[in-house]
């Protein structure tokens, strides 16, 4: 068990009267001593965010932190179906075994390597380019991680782009009181899985400091799956005054990731392990780094500032035609057939300024939380290369020149404000205004042909942004909940590039825009329940398509959905009802449920305004299941804890014209809905080891949670079957 030490100071004060006087005798002080206080099993997983942290206000928002440190999962592949189970809603692509690319979304939205999520680490930009390509290849160990804070689409104007929201992850921290501590955990696993992170970190004086080692290997459930990570990450923080602290952190991490591709539907039902790919590779390696100064103006006001950098590719070479044509050597050639190379290059830098202002109004503390950010992304993007015909991880060309090579660099200035006005006892109002400048420009040329080449472009949009939550204290520990919010998602690099020299993109293209709104009731009741019950409101205007005009393809916004539903958690302790004081241990129960209609109100696609058999219309919008619900049961006793969840998911479509039966290529086609069971256990022992194992599937469900129209397919992707794993660690 974990202590904490509480120095307790009694100020005692007394008073001696003697005959016909009154006269105070002096002050006593007594001594300080300390009391040890042993930290007991807290119901649950999830907390809540504050209202502030580091100068963000997440008053009348809707949060979930998990507490990494407190939840029975494979944390050895980045399990994210076991990790997000008690936040209702996530929906989560399961195609990728290795855990390398967390794909998760909410209320409707695509889980595309989060992209709909504004996904940052201990508080800075993570994704590939924020703006125009915000698809995240890098996801850090979980073992790593202390929390994992979640924060609904209320989250757009302390952070911007991004539908979904905010994903935070929050690595360790130092330990304060030891100078060195120590950490190790080993898993093997199920088809040659083999994990192990290895971290050190401490206090010394003024200067703390964390880091680790990590590396993940296997040969993967499908067949043509292999892969292997390195991650690497170290944070330093200085006390420079009382009031002035500086901090630095760096993480790089490298892969190599074989790609197994995408199967027909009759593939699938044959044998989903199965696999017509194996000279398909995918890497991506990432560097990014960031430096935080913060500054105790006073005890009312607060500075910080967050600089931070990206440097990382995306690189893939493999054999990208449709899944029925065989990769198979060529008679001419007696070779195979050369593979196709593609290569993005990152660069992105920028700086955060937030303060927060503690003051007095009409007797309430109020607080203010404003800053402003600038941003600059530089994305190089080479596709269509011709590569070898071998079998390895090369992406060398046969031929120097790439069939498309265009530049994107986004610029972008921000600021934005919000207010906790506390009005009473119970009630605060908290309102909120942000404003983006986006400016990008494009170059280069989409095919090799003298047409192909792109007039140099910039694009410039000005956003205004507003919203304001509420909170009521209902009871000590529950309150009501509601906000609502302006969002925007920045149009991608992919819609500003003409996919054929015949396509036009609209020159007044528009970011699409619209807002989220939350309404809910949450809080813990003594210590025998946690609960989070709400319903929401997605509008999401401006979605583009493409349309002819002229007799040619013309790209521009068309198109409007709308996600709403209820979204609860609820988990109640059934012994702690009775009492605190069990000798048998400690049983919880968990639902965590999320019901979603999310339609297209409206597509203006004048080809097809007449033929309502063709409309998208009043559509179910793709990848959003109808219900997300999970379910488990956890044991407590001592330094024993083993849990065993339910996901069930409902069926999907996998385009917008909710196609029922599949296409021979595996590419469209709606997705039955699946159940999968999960159990894993934890045993402490000698204070410093720990045991752990589970099993993943253990219904070993044949299920899938997409379909590729291109990479990592194409075709339908499975899911894993049933796998094991077994971890030892130990800290000292």
């Amino acid at each position: 068990m974990r202590k904490s030490i509480l120095l307790i100071t009694f100020l005692y004060i007394t008073s001696h009267s003697k005959v016909h006087s009154q006269q105070l005798d002096t002050t006593k002080i007594v001594n300080l001593y300390e009391v040890e206080i042993k930290e007991h099993h807290v119901l649950g997983e999830i907390e809540r965010m504050p209202d502030m942290k580091d100068n963000v206000i997440f008053a009348g928002k809707k949060t979930e932190v998990i507490q990494l440190d407190k939840i029975n999962a494979d944390l050895s592949t980045n399990n994210t179906r076991q990790v997000f189970a008690k936040v209702p809603g996530m929906s989560i692509w399961e195609n990728d075994g290795s855990g390398i690319q967390a794909g998760v979304a909410a209320r409707g939205l695509s889980p595309n390597r989060s992209w709909e999520f504004n996904v940052r680490q201990n508080g800075y930009d993570i994704s590939s380019e924020v703006f125009g390509y915000p698809e995240t290849y890098y996801t850090p160990p979980m073992e790593a991680l202390k929390k994992i804070e979640v924060i609904r689409g209320a989250a757009s104007l302390q952070y911007g782009p991004q539908f979904g929201g905010l994903l935070n992850y929050q690595i360790k921290k130092g330990n304060p009181t030891k100078p060195i501590s120590f950490e190790t955990q080993h898993t093997v696993g199920s088809n040659g899985m083999f994990n192990t992170y290895n971290a050190i970190g401490g206090t010394l004086k003024k200067f703390s400091y964390y880091g680790f080692l990590h590396h993940r290997s296997a040969e993967g459930w499908r067949n043509n799956s292999h892969y292997s990570i390195y991650t690497g990450y170290f944070s330093a923080s200085y006390q420079l005054t009382k009031k002035i602290n500086i901090a630095g952190e760096y993480t790089t991490m490298d892969y190599k990731s074989q790609q197994p591709g995408g199967l027909t539907d009759t593939q699938f039902n044959e044998n989903h392990r199965q696999s017509f790919r194996e000279r398909n590779w995918f890497g991506a390696p990432f560097n990014v780094a960031s430096l935080t100064l913060k500054y105790d103006i006073s005890q009312s006001v607060n500075l910080q500032i967050k600089s931070f950098g990206t440097i990382a590719e995306r690189n893939s070479v493999g054999y990208t035609k449709s899944i029925t044509t065989k990769d198979s050597i060529n008679p001419a050639t007696f070779q195979y057939n050369a593979r196709q190379v593609d290569r993005d290059n990152y660069k992105n830098y920028g700086t955060e300024l937030r303060l927060s202002i503690k003051y007095k109004f009409f007797g309430n503390e109020n607080v203010f939380a404003g800053g402003i950010r600038a941003y600059n992304g530089n994305t190089k993007r080479n596709q269509l290369g011709t590569g070898t015909t071998g079998h390895d991880f090369d992406l060398s060309l046969s031929n120097p020149q790439y069939g498309r090579s265009l530049e994107f660099v986004t610029t972008n200035y921000a600021a934005f404000a919000e207010n906790i006005f506390q009005i009473g006892k119970r009630l605060k109002v908290i309102p909120g205004i942000r404003f983006d400048y986006i400016e990008n420009k494009t170059t280069g040329y989409i095919n090799t042909t003298l047409a192909g080449t792109l007039n140099s472009e910039k694009r410039v949009r000005q956003l205004l942004l507003y919203g304001i939550g509420i909170e009521f204290k209902v009871t000590e520990k529950t309150n009501l909940y509601g906000n609502y919010s302006l969002a925007y998602r920045p149009v991608t690099f992919s819609e500003l590039t003409p996919s054929a020299t015949t396509e036009i993109i609209d020159p007044n293209l528009k970011d699409a825009s619209g807002f989220n709104a939350d309404l809910g009731y949450r809080g813990t009741v003594k210590n025998f329940l946690n609960f989070d019950i709400g319903v929401f409101y997605l509008h999401y205007d401006n979605r583009i398509g493409t349309i002819t005009q002229n007799g040619a393809p013309f790209k521009t916004n068309i198109g409007t959905s709308v996600s709403k539903g209820v979204e609860s958690y609820i988990e109640i302790d059934l012994v702690r009802i009775f009492t605190d004081k069990s000798k048998i241990g400690s049983i919880s129960i968990f639902t965590s449920n999320s019901f979603i209609d999310a339609k297209y109100v409206k597509w203006n696609n004048t080809a097809i305004a007449n033929d309502p058999t063709k409309s998208i219309e009043n559509k179910r919008v793709e990848n959003a299941p109808q219900y997300i619900n999970r379910f488990g049961v956890s044991y407590f006793l001592k330094e024993f804890s083993a849990t065993v969840q339910l996901s069930s998911v409902g069926d999907v479509f996998t385009d917008a014209a909710n196609t029922e039966t599949p296409n021979s290529t595996g590419t469209i086609g709606k997705l039955s809905g699946y159940n999968v069971i999960d159990a894993s256990f934890s045993y402490r022992f000698m204070d410093r080891y720990n045991f752990k194992a589970g099993v993943n599937n253990i219904n070993d469900e044949k299920y899938a949670t997409r379909r590729a129209g291109g990479y990592p397919g194409p075709g339908i992707m499975p899911g894993n079957g049933r796998t094991v794993f077994v971890s030892f660690g130990a800290a000292f």
